[in-house]
């Protein structure tokens, strides 16, 4: 192995001899990878193909062991340190140029207890493999709506999907976490353990530590929902909306409904002559029986005048599926959000100004219901903190050519401006692109208290490529 550079806490290059990167090798059950490796090029990928960025080597641990060994390592050498789970975030903070990345995708285990109804994943777990495991016992665990995102920092962040309205967010399901801190150690914590600990980590995202474990509580689903999506045509967009608006107000917890914006895609069940054509999606999911579904889903079919209705029994795996084709690996990705308290008239005409001219045919604007059982957990019980949310809107832009990066981004941008007047100020911390400073945004009251903790458990902020909580 190749001698290497590497970036330090301080900013200057720390020369790694051949010597000293085959011990750490020999230390780790995993292995070290660098940029003269015929692996480094895949194995520093992520999903948003619009991070570029070439950590100087990595280096990929299998279990808890080889993490601690790696963070040890990072810290005697005074190493500058990236932490990458399933690497599915928008803003690629796992890669930083010239770093160490500690690689945590092969900690990609789920073990489910069917009698205590438990699951716990490592950090390279995916979403995928979590509802695998846990629907072989009828169980599941409430997580996003991509099953290629990772556990980990879908978690880390606070974590909704089609289950959060009947069940709360990941982190509200969370019951424990082993964690190794900015000092090597390895600590498990929960309510009763490192409670200050475990409060932070159920939202402040991967500021504290490696979290190498999550044991979560799983709950009967399925295996069969009713879900699905009913596609309207564009030019009802503004009365479907406001219909929608007034759907949500009176919908039960165990229905939770998303609006998107979007040019068709290629459904099954929709007309050929639809496809690529501006279109309103209500993307629904009942978590409960089969016929009180069929029942909340119905007035759905009435919003507006269909032109392709999907809803129907689908199995609860194949339906967390249902939309990765729409999200794949490799293309240039950004984003950006809005918490609402509701969906106003004012709002509902932006929407439908900037959605009738949407710059790919990939983007999208969706608007997630929230409330329900996230809602009636306190602001502070959680490093979470947005607790008076209905409404979370992501303005998701994708394209696959750099030559389009203007034009996509600056229509982002413009819509998140133009929208900004109907919004919270807060933000959900997993929808934070790379060049948006909104840190204060996704904590809002509690990051005073997360800084305490910070100064608690990396006191050198060891810990910073990330949304970063400085120590207090």
């Amino acid at each position: 192995m190749k001698e290497l550079h590497v970036r330090s806490l301080s900013g200057e290059l720390v020369r790694l001899s051949s010597e000293t990167l085959e011990e750490l090798n020999s230390s780790l059950r995993g292995d070290v990878i660098g940029l003269d490796d015929a692996r480094y090029e895949d194995t520093r990928q992520i999903w948003n193909a619009m991070i570029d960025r070439k950590p100087a080597l990595i280096v990929r641990c299998t279990g808890t062991a080889d993490v601690m060994q790696a963070v040890s390592f990072a810290r005697q050498l005074n190493l500058l340190v990236s932490v990458r789970g399933a690497g599915h975030n928008i803003a690629g903070k796992s890669l930083c140029d010239e770093a160490m990345l500690i690689d945590l995708s092969s900690i990609n285990y789920v073990h489910v207890d069917p009698d205590r109804r438990r699951a716990v994943a490592g950090p390279g777990a995916t979403l995928g493999d979590l509802d695998h495991e846990a629907q072989r016992f009828g169980l599941a665990v409430p997580v996003g709506i991509n099953s290629t995102t990772g556990v980990g920092g879908l978690t880390l962040g606070g974590g909704f999907g089609w289950l959060s309205r009947s069940l709360g967010l990941s982190v509200d399901n969370l019951v424990s976490a082993e964690v190794v801190t900015a000092q090597g150690e390895r600590l498990r914590c929960d309510a009763q353990n490192h409670s200050d600990l475990f409060w932070a980590i159920r939202g402040g995202g991967g500021n504290f530590g490696i979290v190498t474990s999550f044991e979560f509580k799983a709950h009967p689903v399925g295996p069969m929902v009713m879900a699905g999506p009913a596609v309207f045509p564009f030019d009802q967009a503004r009365s479907l909306l406001q219909a929608y608006r007034e759907f949500c107000a009176s919908s039960p917890e165990q229905l939770t409904t998303w609006a998107v914006i979007r040019d068709a895609p290629p459904l099954p069940f929709l007309e050929p002559q639809y496809h690529g054509q501006p279109a309103v999606i209500i993307v629904a999911l009942y978590n409960g029986p089969m016929e009180e579904g069929e029942q909340a889903i119905a007035p759905i079919r009435e919003l507006g005048q269909l032109i392709a209705d999907g809803f129907a029994p689908h199995p609860y795996v194949g339906f967390q599926q249902a939309f990765d084709p729409l999200l794949t690996l490799g293309s240039r990705n950004y984003w950006k959000s809005h918490n609402f308290a509701a969906l106003s008239d004012g709002l509902i005409d932006t929407l439908v100004e900037y959605g009738g001219r949407l710059p790919s045919p990939q983007s999208e604007i969706f608007v997630a219901q929230l409330g329900g059982a996230i809602n009636r957990v306190a602001s502070d019980a959680t490093a979470y903190p947005h607790r008076d949310v209905e409404y979370v809107m992501n303005v998701h832009t994708r394209w696959d050519e750099h030559a389009d990066d203007r034009e996509c981004i600056g229509w982002a941008r413009e819509f998140f401006d133009a929208t900004k007047a109907y919004a919270t100020g807060g933000v959900y911390v997993n929808f934070i692109s790379e060049d948006e400073e909104r840190v204060d945004g996704a904590y809002g009251p509690n990051y005073a208290k997360l800084t305490q903790v910070k100064s608690t458990y990396d006191p050198d902020n060891f810990f910073r490529i990330n949304q970063n909580i400085m120590p207090g």
